[in-house]
């Protein structure tokens, strides 16, 4: 007997998932300039997107995650133009430190501006306090003190430049050591719940807590002056806009960056508000960042966002995962090999299924941030309830109404169709209804490579350590979550009174 075509309108929702995942297109798009998930990168791309609107170009920013993420959707396209440091693009980027470093990034179609005037190097940092009591001054002391709790990013903790390196230079002991955001690994120091952590020397909580820059006494970390790293092709595209970004070389200095740094963490004011502030005071440039919009505009905006990763991404996990669900039902041997492939998938940390899939859609389409590994990664993480419910409907029929299907002469896919999914129908759409629910929290982690949604306002707040910001994505994302909740459960109840 020849097995049955299930769904031949899978690849149509596929394609329509894709298709209305934003970001896809590869329509002409604005000057974008990105940021990492930090205070000052953030002020400094806002600088960036205000001059490139002053040239007269269309420009947005983009937050994405560390260092890779941003040299990736710089070289990759996705963004033009972002700030860096020296220090991070030899000893992170390359790797190696060139004897003509701009030679050795425009082999990668990049190219390096002049230092904007300011370093912001990697230190390491603590309370006065604490550190005055165990007789601590400098680096090298920390030896003397293996017991000591030591908080990091993640990012410090895995770069040659960062903790691995400072560990074997300074051949430190210390093994207590916590993986954090940088704003609450402040919070942790201020508050005694950690001893040490990596400070950025502009950072403007080193005034704000009064805290103690241990001097570099074996001289470990290199110099990271503040450059910009934009795409060979910017010039060309819009060669103004490459002249404005260079209006900054040489123009911000150390106690400038560490107010406005500031101004932000202390004050909680707009990173684009001082930005522009600092550009009309500086260079009499009159120019107009990010607009900050209302909390309702905000709110809509991030909305629209999320509901673009969380549509396509659900379409595409139904147009795979009841087909899937059918398979396991009808080849018992097979099913429990695909329940238990979907069922590994979950155990998945969502956080790290997300960046799996960073590499794997730049093989797949050439673009590895934003919202395509977004939507990838919730597909697979959206399958297990789906296909475990479509199972269990299929298999909960009752095996007399099959037989009297096929009394009556009815094909197999005419008894699927007419008889089988009917019945499983609400078995099926609890299982999508869960999957929505799941859908809705996870794609709040799309903010850490720049996809957008709620995650972005949470992740702001967390590095500002702004509560009325992060709630402006936690919030609306319970809410949409419930009212997801509430839609499914009308469907379903509609879909059983019909059945």
């Amino acid at each position: 007997m020849r097995r049955p075509r299930v769904f031949p309108s899978t690849r149509l929702l596929l394609i329509l998932a894709l298709a209305t995942a934003p970001g896809c297109s590869r329509t002409e798009k604005p000057v974008v300039i990105g940021a990492k998930k930090f205070t000052e990168s953030v002020i400094l791309a806002e600088m960036g997107v205000a001059l490139a609107r002053d040239a007269g170009a269309e420009a947005r920013r983009d937050d994405l995650g560390g260092t890779p993420a941003l040299w990736l959707a710089l070289t990759q396209g996705d963004i033009d133009a972002y700030p860096e440091y020296t220090g991070t693009i030899t000893r992170q980027i390359l790797k190696a430190d060139p004897p003509d470093l701009a030679a050795a990034l425009a082999e990668k179609g990049v190219r390096l501006g002049r230092p904007m005037g300011f370093r912001n190097n990697y230190a390491l940092g603590m309370r006065k306090d604490v550190a005055a009591e165990l007789g601590i001054t400098k680096t090298s002391d920390l030896r003397d003190h293996p017991d000591l709790r030591c908080g990091f990013i993640h990012e410090f903790l895995d770069r040659p430049d960062g903790w691995p390196g400072v560990r074997a230079r300074y051949n430190l002991p210390q093994t207590n050591v916590q993986g954090m955001n940088h704003t609450l690994a402040y919070r942790g120091v201020v508050e005694k719940a950690l001893d040490v952590t990596e400070v950025y020397t502009t950072d403007g909580e080193i005034a704000q807590y009064d805290l103690l820059v241990l001097p570099d006494d074996l001289h470990f970390f290199p110099s990271y002056e503040a450059v910009w790293l934009y795409r060979a092709d910017l010039g060309a595209r819009h060669p103004e806009v490459v002249d404005r970004l260079r209006r900054l070389e040489g123009k911000i200095t150390e106690p400038e960056m560490q107010r406005m740094n500031a101004a932000v963490q202390g004050e909680k004011r707009d990173e684009a508000q001082v930005a522009v502030e600092f550009l009309r005071s500086k260079l009499g440039v009159d120019a107009v960042g990010s607009a900050e919009g209302t909390l309702a505009g905000r709110v809509l905006a991030t909305t629209g966002e999320h509901l673009l990763l969380v549509v396509p991404s659900l379409l595409a996990a139904i147009a795979i995962a009841v087909p899937l669900g059918i398979v396991a039902a009808r080849r018992p041997t097979l099913g429990r090999f695909v329940l238990g492939a979907v069922g590994l998938l979950q155990t998945i940390p969502s956080l790290a299924l997300l960046l799996f899939m960073i590499p794997v859609m730049m093989w797949l389409i050439g673009r590895g941030t934003g919202a395509p590994p977004a939507v990838a990664a919730l597909t697979l993480y959206s399958l297990l309830p789906i296909v475990r419910n479509t199972h269990a409907g299929l298999t909960g029929v009752p095996r007399s109404l099959r037989e009297s299907a096929e009394a009556l002469g009815l094909p197999p896919l005419a008894i699927l169709r007419r008889v089988e999914l009917p019945l499983a129908a609400p078995t099926i759409l609890a299982g999508v209804r869960t999957a929505a629910v799941i859908n809705v929290g996870t794609a709040t982690l799309g903010g850490f490579i720049g996809a957008g949604g709620y995650g972005r306002p949470i992740l702001r707040g967390i590095d500002k350590f702004d509560v009325p910001l992060m709630l402006e994505g936690a919030i609306p994302a319970a809410l949409l979550a419930v009212a997801i909740e509430a839609l499914f459960g009308l469907i379903e109840r509609a879909v059983s009174r019909r059945g």
